[in-house]
C-alpha cells in the first residue's frame, strides 16, 4: 500500500513520467559546439612561429584552408556533435570591412565579427564581441562545447560567463617559440588545452617577398622626401579620420612602430628609392607627415 494519498501518488507517477521524457528528449539532442578566433592572436602567434615577425605586411594567411583545418579538427575532437558556426574576430578601421574579411565572411559556416583599429594597429572591442556571442549562445543552449582560440586574459571574464551557463570552453592555441603566448589566468579557467605545431601552421603561412630599390640613381632631396610625407598623412587622416589623430598627437614627434613603418614602405614605394640608411631623409619624412597632421587639427 502507498504511502502516499491516491492523488499526490498519481502526480508524482505522472512528475517521473515527464522527466523521463524529458531526459529522453535530452539524450536524443545532438551535441554543438562553435569555434571562436581572434584573429589578430592568429595572425601574431601563426606569424611568429612560421616566419619569425608577427607583422601582417611581412606574410600570407590562408584563412580559408586554416579555418577549414579547425573546423577538420573540431570533428575528430567532438566526434559526436555537430557545427553551429566558426566565428572570426579581427579588427578594421571603423569597422569597415577589408577584401580579406569580405572573402572570409563568404565562406560558408563563417560570421566575421568587427572590430575596431585605433591609431597603432590595436584591436579595441575584439575581446567583448567574443564575450557576447560566448555568453549569449552558451545562455540559450545554442552551444555545449566551445574551442576557443586567443590567448588575452582579457578572454577570462567570456570563458567564466560561458561556463557558467554550463558549456564547456576548450582553449586552443599556436605553438610558441619561447614561453608563452597565452596569460596564465586564461589556462587556468578552461576546461581543456591544445596547442597546434609548426608543421599545422605551416602550410597556411607564406611569406612575402621583400620589395627593393636600386640605390645607384640620385636620392631624393629632403624637400621631396618632406612633401611625400605630407601625402601620406593626407591619405592616412582621410582613412582613419581625426578620432585616430587624437590618439597620435600625444606621442609628437614619435610615431608608434606600426605607423612609422608603414610610413616608411609607402614612402619608398612613390620614391622608388630606399630610405634605410638615410636617417637624414627618414627625418625629413617624419617631419613633413607631423606637420601636416598638425595643421589639421
Amino acid at each position: 500500500m502507498s504511502k502516499y494519498p491516491a492523488d499526490i501518488a498519481e502526480r508524482l507517477d505522472r512528475t517521473n513520467e515527464l522527466l523521463q521524457r524529458m531526459l529522453m528528449e535530452v539524450a536524443k539532442t545532438p551535441s554543438t559546439h562553435a569555434i571562436f578566433v581572434d584573429a589578430g592572436y592568429v595572425y601574431a602567434a601563426a606569424g611568429l612561429l612560421v616566419t619569425g615577425t608577427e607583422d601582417r605586411r611581412s606574410f600570407d594567411l590562408d584563412a580559408e584552408g586554416l579555418i577549414e583545418a579547425f573546423i577538420d579538427r573540431a570533428r575528430t575532437i567532438f566526434a559526436d556533435s555537430r557545427l553551429l558556426r566558426v566565428y572570426w574576430y579581427d579588427g578594421a578601421r571603423r569597422r569597415i570591412h577589408t577584401t580579406e574579411q569580405q572573402a572570409i565572411a563568404e565562406l560558408p559556416d563563417v560570421k566575421v565579427r568587427l572590430g575596431n583599429l585605433n591609431a597603432n594597429n590595436q584591436q579595441k572591442g575584439v575581446d567583448s564581441l567574443i564575450r557576447t556571442d560566448l555568453e549569449s549562445l552558451a545562455r540559450h543552449r545554442a552551444i555545449s562545447d566551445a574551442a576557443l582560440i586567443g590567448g588575452d586574459e582579457d578572454l577570462v571574464s567570456a570563458v567564466e560567463a560561458a561556463q557558467g551557463y554550463g558549456a564547456r570552453v576548450h582553449l586552443w592555441g599556436i605553438e610558441a617559440a619561447e614561453g608563452r603566448n597565452q596569460a596564465e589566468p586564461l589556462l587556468w579557467e578552461v576546461d581543456s588545452q591544445r596547442t597546434f605545431d609548426l608543421d599545422f601552421c605551416r602550410p597556411y603561412v607564406t611569406r612575402r617577398p621583400v620589395t627593393t630599390y636600386e640605390d645607384d640613381t640620385p636620392a631624393p632631396s629632403r624637400e621631396d622626401v618632406r612633401l611625400v610625407g605630407a601625402r601620406i598623412a593626407t591619405a592616412w587622416l582621410a582613412a582613419r579620420g581625426r578620432e585616430s589623430l587624437v590618439d597620435l598627437l600625444p606621442g609628437h614627434p614619435y610615431l608608434p612602430g606600426s605607423v612609422d613603418q608603414d610610413l616608411l614602405v609607402e614612402a619608398e614605394r612613390l620614391l622608388q628609392h630606399s630610405l634605410r640608411g638615410h636617417a637624414h631623409l627618414r627625418r625629413a619624412l617624419r617631419d613633413g607627415f607631423w606637420q601636416h597632421l598638425q595643421a589639421q587639427y
